[in-house]
């Protein structure tokens, strides 16, 4: 299949939050309190809530900028792209690289929405996270039906509560909730806790998906403070194979069968080993350790729930038949730096180069739009959704890469852990 010919849809993109997000969906009593951006005498533009403060990061936000430019130091509004903050402007982006519908993970909350529940004052916090889930919904989402999959952020800190904001948002017409990879380490019940029942059993009800986005639970995988970053950023599908291992192993599948689970940006070239790792645990270990999966191998548990993605990983197309075709989805992660837009479609095309038509689609735009039951074609006829044709409307807008940099850092080559975190919390 030609690069033009592709229908795109991701399953993990961001966006950056637009200053004006809480002005009509916060009730009036909590507005005083509510989320803001404040110009920094640096000339970064921060959020502030609670006390806290919560920069832009840099690599948050560099699509169309050159890459010696990437880092982890705060940015402002005016050196990104609007497609990064706006909703229209996105969709430009979006049809400029081809690509047909996105769901987006928050930002400056946290991909958990943990900087919402660090707030003493549990009201404000709830008032917070439904009106970001309304903006979200309709005004992100909404403003453009077929588009955008809905996204919503829990209510970390009552199952109760979590539970209630699942069916609140899946009667909007939401099917995705992004979750912590690991709630433990933010000091919450771990997932082997009957703790989270609610939640869950409001997931599998309302047929939504729990999201997991890697870096979702505050921490990464690290060696040392004096790692150079690419130890980092090499590590980081780690963290969503501990999520998963952890949650195959717990009680949630066995006691909530319906229950489904993305896992984001993880990519999909470790699984089949995995996979295997599960099997061979399960039969070497299970008659001791009481794992019983109803006569099931733990692969097959696993396809039964999770979802998997990718951006390029050529390793994880020649596996796709030991990963499991129904269970493979791309992204393109717009608009941070892994990602290959506006050239994605190019880099997807040679990757699935030789790829039947039928494994294309399924990984490509079948699989999202049949896990989140999401149906961009009943605004949008399917010809008129592919790569060229959205491009053609594209026509003449601006992808190309410039520099947004004003010279208010000096970035050095060979930074390590301990120097990015300073630089980023500075």
């Amino acid at each position: 299949m030609r690069p033009e010919e592709l229908i795109l849809v991701s399953v993990d993109d961001h966006l950056i939050e637009p200053p004006d997000l809480f002005d009509e969906h916060l009730p009036a009593r909590f507005r005083d309190r509510a989320p803001r951006v404040v110009r920094q005498d640096d000339g970064s533009d921060v959020w502030k809530f609670n006390g806290t403060t919560i920069p832009n990061i840099g690599l948050n936000a560099v699509a169309g900028r050159p890459p010696e430019e990437y880092g982890v130091e705060p940015t402002a509004f005016d050196e990104m792209r609007p497609g990064c903050y706006d909703a229209a402007e996105r969709i430009k982006d979006m049809n400029a690289g081809g690509v047909l519908a996105s769901m987006n993970f928050p930002s400056f909350p946290g991909f958990s929405g943990r900087v919402f529940a660090a707030c003493e004052d549990k009201e404000l916090a709830l008032a917070v996270v439904r009106a970001y889930n309304d903006w979200h919904i309709d005004e992100w989402a909404g403003s453009h039906p077929g588009r955008f999959i809905p996204m919503a952020l829990p209510v970390l800190w009552d199952p109760d509560l979590a539970a209630e904001e699942v069916r609140r948002v899946a009667a909007k017409g939401c099917r995705s909730l992004t979750f912590t990879e690991n709630p433990a380490t933010l000091g919450y019940p771990s997932f082997h806790d009957p703790h989270w029942d609610p939640l869950w059993r409001a997931l599998s009800d309302e047929g939504v998906v729990m999201s997991v986005h890697l870096g979702s639970s505050g921490q990464l995988s690290v060696t040392a403070a004096d790692a150079p970053v690419d130890v980092m950023i090499t590590l980081q599908p780690m963290n969503i194979c501990q999520a998963a291992a952890d949650l195959l192993w717990s009680r949630v599948l066995k006691e909530f069968p319906d229950i489904r689970i993305a896992l984001s940006e993880g990519g999909t070239g470790w699984i089949p080993y995995f996979l295997d790792r599960l099997d061979r645990t399960y039969v070497m270990h299970h008659k001791w350790t009481g794992q019983d999966f109803g006569g099931r191998l733990p692969s097959e548990v696993f396809r039964q729930h999770f979802l998997t993605c990718f951006i390029s990983d050529p390793v994880g197309v020649q596996l796709r038949e030991q990963i499991g075709l129904e269970n493979i989805a791309w992204e393109c992660d717009y608009p941070h730096s892994d990602s290959s837009w506006p050239n994605a479609a190019e880099e997807l095309g040679a990757v699935m180069a030789g790829v039947p038509d039928r494994d294309v689609n399924l990984m490509t735009y079948e699989n999202a739009l049949r896990w989140y039951q999401f149906d961009p074609f009943t605004h949008r006829p399917r010809e008129q959704s592919t790569v060229g044709a959205l491009r053609a409307e594209a026509a003449g807008h601006d992808v190309s890469v410039r520099s947004y940099d004003k010279g208010r850092f000096e970035r050095s080559a060979g930074a390590n852990l301990a120097e990015l975190r300073a630089s980023a919390t500075a």
